[in-house]
C-alpha cells in the first residue's frame, strides 16, 4: 500500500499570487488576453473547509494513471461524503492508502490506478475507513 505522511493545513495568513482571469489555452496557441490583475489565495482557492481538510505526500505508485505519483501533495477533505469513483484516503488494517472507491455487486473494492497493482476487496473482517476525499492533487513539473 502507498505511505501518506498526513498533515493538516495551517494558513500563516495571506499570501497570495499573482492571477489572471484569462483562461490559458491547452489547444492552439491564442495571443495573450488580459493581463495580471488580482491576487489569488490558493488555501480559499483550494480548500473549502479549512477545519477539515488536511495535506499528504504520497509514497508510491499505485495511482500513476490518475494522475497522482510519488511524492505528489494531495488535498484531502474529511468533510465531504465518499461516492463511487471518488479516489478517497482510506485506512484499511493498520495502514493508509489512497485508492479509487469502486462499488460492485458483490461490495466494496479500493481500486488502483495501475494494472500493476490488484483491486483489494473490503471484508466484513478488514478494520476499514474511509478517512477523506482527494480534492486537489499537486505535483511539480519542472526539476527545481
Amino acid at each position: 500500500m502507498d505511505n501518506l505522511d498526513i498533515k493538516p493545513i495551517e494558513s500563516s495568513g495571506e499570501n497570495p499570487i499573482q492571477f489572471t482571469e484569462s483562461h490559458v489555452q491547452a489547444g492552439f496557441p491564442s495571443p495573450a488576453q488580459g493581463s495580471f490583475g488580482d491576487a489569488i489565495d490558493l488555501n480559499r482557492a483550494l480548500i473549502d473547509s479549512p477545519t477539515s481538510t488536511f495535506c499528504a505526500r504520497v509514497s508510491g505508485n499505485s495511482m500513476i494513471d490518475a494522475g497522482i505519483g510519488d511524492g505528489d501533495l494531495i488535498i484531502i477533505d474529511k468533510a465531504l461524503d465518499p461516492h463511487d469513483g471518488d479516489i478517497a484516503v482510506c485506512f484499511v488494517d493498520g495502514e493508509f492508502t489512497v485508492k479509487r472507491i469502486a462499488l460492485r455487486h458483490d461490495g466494496l473494492y479500493l481500486v488502483a490506478a495501475n494494472k500493476r497493482y490488484p483491486d483489494l476487496r473490503i471484508g466484513t473482517e478488514s478494520h476499514f475507513m474511509i478517512w477523506g476525499i482527494v480534492t486537489y492533487i499537486i505535483h511539480r513539473t519542472a526539476a527545481p
